[in-house]
């Protein structure tokens, strides 16, 4: 009897999960740290959301088995939803289906659509459920770069002429977890003619459609005329309506991938708790303030973090979008590699990071900061950086950080 299973066997060490349990090991020893590490938004549910919540729980009828591919109706607040924000038109009976967050709807569709032995295709640094997911459901991964330039495409094509078998998925994440990168509609619109001439299905990771910065809102994959015939697109309520724990998503886009996965998931699970799918559709089909709100308060901790962080010693690019920055290593750092740098960052400035090796070895010499903390305590994190790196010799400009 074998002492390794052969699926945990193909999945490598957590290394974000090193530094988180690092970081609960000084929280539990009293230290105060700045957790910038983990994408877990610090905001409430709009109120209205709530309110429905409570109202229906307390439905006697409400608390039975669900709908694994969603209530009807929240089914068909998404389809409004896209109809609304993309000009999109979708059928909530067939192209429309509710996941327990978009992070099991990836993984139910890998299972769905994957046999053992196929390529898929997805980008290096990425999300590790783009990978992962895959992975576990028996296929090998080719990566792909995660900046949208011309050597994207070169690589797109490489992988078409030099792997057998020819991959049949790719995974494409703008805004980008973790680079923050994002594209525009000619982006999708050449990546669509691409996927239908090599006969490719794309699934597109849109989590942080509602986190643009400077005005520019992030387009569907799904706008493409004739993106249905070969796309499928997720979505959250994580980001978009502070509802993480919540565990609300959807898939939507091509009914015959909808079918799938709609039908691996009618094995696997009942859906989530009616009276949260209730709440879900209060969010989509109410007052949508809070979504600007919410992006001006994001739009607001970016600067901040750039401008305090900076002043620190330590450039950061400003993010186009999502609620994360992809910060390089400062130079004099550098050399301890992302993984070391986040520790000693824990240890000795109380500021807790995301590892870029843990999304995949492209994303080493970077971390991944998350903006879940206030003003406030962003300065606060900026003068602990300070410190830390003046310690390790670094020059820091000479006004005070924050």
């Amino acid at each position: 009897m074998s002492d390794e299973f052969y699926r945990i066997k193909r999945l490598p060490p957590y290394v974000i999960a090193e530094v988180n349990g690092m970081r609960a090991a000084a929280r539990a020893g009293g230290e105060d740290i700045i957790d910038l590490g983990m994408g877990n938004p610090d905001l409430p549910p709009p109120e209205h959301v709530l309110e429905k919540l409570i109202e229906v729980t307390r439905k006697p009828d409400a608390h039975g088995y669900s709908q694994s591919k969603g209530i009807p109706g929240l089914r068909r607040a998404q389809a409004n939803y896209y109809g609304r924000r993309f000009g999109v038109d979708l059928d909530p009976e067939t192209e429309v289906v509710v996941t327990m967050g978009s992070k099991e709807g990836l993984a139910s569709l890998a299972t769905a659509i994957t046999a053992p032995g196929d390529v898929v295709l997805a980008p290096n640094p990425s999300y590790p459920i783009h990978t992962f997911g895959f992975i576990i459901a028996g296929a090998t991964i080719r990566a792909v770069p995660t900046t949208p330039d011309e050597a994207y495409f070169e690589s797109l094509e490489r992988a078409m002429a030099f792997t057998v078998p020819r991959p049949s998925v790719l995974v494409v994440n703008y805004p980008s977890n973790p680079t923050a990168e994002a594209v525009d509609l000619a982006f999708y619109e050449r990546l669509v003619a691409w996927a239908k001439e090599n006969q490719v299905w794309v699934i597109s990771d849109l989590a942080y459609s509602e986190l643009y910065y400077d005005g520019n809102p992030t387009p569907s994959i799904l706008q493409v005329k004739g993106a249905k015939d070969i796309a499928v697109e997720f979505t959250s309520l994580s980001k978009t309506y502070s509802m993480a724990g919540w565990r609300i998503g959807f898939a939507v886009g091509n009914a015959k991938l909808i079918a799938a996965m709609t039908r691996v998931k009618s094995y696997l699970d009942y859906g989530a708790f009616t009276p949260i799918q209730a709440a879900a559709c209060a969010a989509l089909n109410g007052p949508q303030d809070i979504v600007e709100k919410n992006r001006q308060l994001y739009h607001k901790r970016r600067d901040v973090l750039v401008e305090s962080f900076g002043r620190a010693g330590w450039e950061i690019p400003a993010p186009r979008a999502s609620m994360f920055a992809w910060a390089p290593l400062p130079p004099a750092v550098a050399h301890l590699g992302s993984l070391e740098f986040s520790k000693q960052l824990l240890t000795h400035a109380q500021v807790a990071v995301a590892p870029g090796v843990g999304y995949g070895e492209n994303g080493e010499g970077f971390v991944r900061i998350a903006l879940v903390e206030n003003e406030q305590r962003l300065r606060q994190a900026a003068r602990n950086v300070k410190r830390y790196l003046q310690s390790m010799g670094v020059n820091t400009p000479g006004r005070k950080a924050g």
